[in-house]
């Protein structure tokens, strides 16, 4: 798109998503309605694309434009906390730390690599994303992050852009509901899992590519259930008794506690590895280096 985008439509569609319909809107910008439509109508021209669908005086956000209003929401957000910080006579600090993690990852293995930073600025303002890994690094790449961090280094193709610290590398195991797990060990381990239900959490995952070699080498095929890229939905799926899944092993205790599943087996060789990816190192925030010294095992 050539032209430049006009922020003052930008906002008047905030606005209209937000309220719901040009007509309340209206009333909260304290503009006619047939302002606003055409206002409206200006920036969809302007966009190439429909930003909602209509359904009588109601309007409702399209795909596209829901993906704008995400966009915008953000941006106009920071501007308001900006206005804020302006009209305040006192100057705050704001230590912000932005932090994007892989949705497969567990989340008490985030909060303790994530616990050092506290430790270093108690005052720490954290904002922690979970989510697609391909998505965070260009977030990462413009500095909309501080830190990714990854399971999944494969995916990174630039891998020279970023600088990258092995945080911890773990054995995984293989966990099930008491009742499947009881099954399974009358048959006896692990040929028994010949045929059984597995729930994955990353079929491009390092550590389940192994996990499935480990596997063949014995002869045992599982069956493939679900794909699950979250790690706290996969064990709830598992808790149910929807299928065996995987996790590290040093979380071995903590999953069996919170999902009352129990360990099937522990597979040391095959390995679940997770690191940090930032950007140079000279730009590196303190809390980065936080994360990156300590040992966890």
């Amino acid at each position: 798109m050539d032209k430049k985008i006009n922020y003052k439509h930008l906002h008047y569609f905030r606005t209209i998503a937000r309220e719901g319909s040009i007509t309340a809107a209206s009333d909260v910008l304290k503009l006619a309605p047939q302002t606003l439509s055409g206002q409206l109508t200006q920036l969809e021209s302007d966009f190439g694309r429909l930003l909602f669908r209509r359904e009588g005086r109601k309007l409702h956000l399209t795909s596209f434009g829901q993906q704008v209003f995400d966009y915008t929401d953000a941006m106009f957000s920071i501007a308001d906390e900006l206005a804020h910080f302006i009209s305040t006579d006192e100057l705050i600090e704001r230590n912000i730390f932005r932090v994007g993690v892989s949705s497969s990852i567990h989340k008490l293995i985030v909060y303790n690599l994530i616990q050092p930073a506290y430790q270093h600025t108690p005052s720490l303002h954290l904002i922690c994303k979970t989510g697609e890994t391909e998505r965070q690094l260009n977030e990462l790449r413009t500095h909309r992050l501080d830190l990714l961090i990854t399971d999944r280094l494969k995916v990174i193709e630039d891998i020279t852009s970023f600088q990258i610290k092995e945080l911890l590398s773990s054995g995984i195991s293989l966990f099930a509901a008491p009742k499947i797990a009881r099954e399974l060990r009358e048959k006896g381990l692990p040929d028994s899992l010949q045929g059984s239900l597995l729930l994955a959490n990353a079929r491009n995952a390092v550590y389940f590519e192994r996990l499935i070699a480990w596997l063949a080498k014995r002869n045992i095929h599982m069956r493939i259930a679900a794909e699950i890229d979250d790690s706290a939905l996969i064990k709830i799926f598992g808790s149910h008794g929807m299928g065996v899944f995987a996790a590290p092993t040093m979380i071995a205790d903590e999953v069996c506690r919170q999902y009352q599943v129990e360990t099937l087996l522990e597979i040391d060789s095959v390995q679940d590895k997770i690191y940090a990816v930032y950007n140079d190192i000279s730009s590196a925030s303190p809390w980065i280096t936080q994360i990156c010294q300590q040992t966890y095992q």
